[in-house]
């Protein structure tokens, strides 16, 4: 595995920043980390690879913005299928206002829910876009630069995982489950806070 990758890196390296940018648009992560070990490798330059991933976040964030704010049957269909997420992400805004704009791509499975969600109400664009372009490139640089560092130990861990396939399955099945677990538990924490408050306001 470890030797497909790095073919797979020199190769096509010459394509890494048009890749890391529609990667980016979407869930990018995987790609960072790639473009950090390719940075390691010597094969692309660490300032620009930050540049152009945090522009394809801010770009793929700008658009789920903007789809909130004037797409509404796409939006109605949505809220159908993810009231729940929705619902969420609306009281997030509430309750920790601007920060959740810059912390909302690190919020498992809200990578797209809570622009939209910002884009229904009437938060100003030109502050989401100021403040989704500082946090597109400094989710870029955090990634790229700890996987530029720890590239040799990547590699390491790539070629022992190879190895060790039966363990490794295993493990990172559990790391998902737990992240998963976790932010489930934050967003029933989110609803009961708010269901209590309800409750509060009836009883009064």
């Amino acid at each position: 595995m470890e030797e497909i990758l790095k073919e797979w890196m020199i190769n096509y390296h010459q394509y890494a920043y048009i890749i890391l940018f529609f990667w980016c648009l979407l869930e990018g992560e995987l790609a960072l980390i790639l473009g950090g070990i390719l940075a390691h490798e010597g094969h692309v330059d660490i300032g620009f690879a930050i540049f152009v991933a945090g522009l394809g976040a801010f770009v793929g964030d700008q658009i789920y913005f903007y789809i909130g704010r004037y797409n509404k049957k796409y939006i109605t269909k949505k809220l159908n299928k993810q009231k729940r997420k929705f619902a969420v992400a609306h009281l997030m805004l509430q309750k920790y206002g601007w920060p959740i704009v810059f912390l909302q791509r690190y919020i498992y499975g809200f990578r797209a829910i809570i622009p939209m969600s910002i884009g229904i109400t009437r938060y100003s664009a030109k502050t989401f876009a100021i403040i989704n372009l500082i946090s597109g490139w400094v989710w870029a640089a955090i990634t790229i630069l700890l996987a530029w560092y720890f590239g040799q130990e990547i590699w390491k861990a790539v070629g022992w995982m190879e190895k060790h396939w039966y363990a490794a399955i295993p493990i990172i099945a559990c790391f998902f489950a737990v992240i998963y677990y976790i932010f489930k538990e934050i967003e029933k924490k989110i609803l009961n806070e708010r269901k209590g408050k309800n409750s509060e306001i009836n009883i009064s």
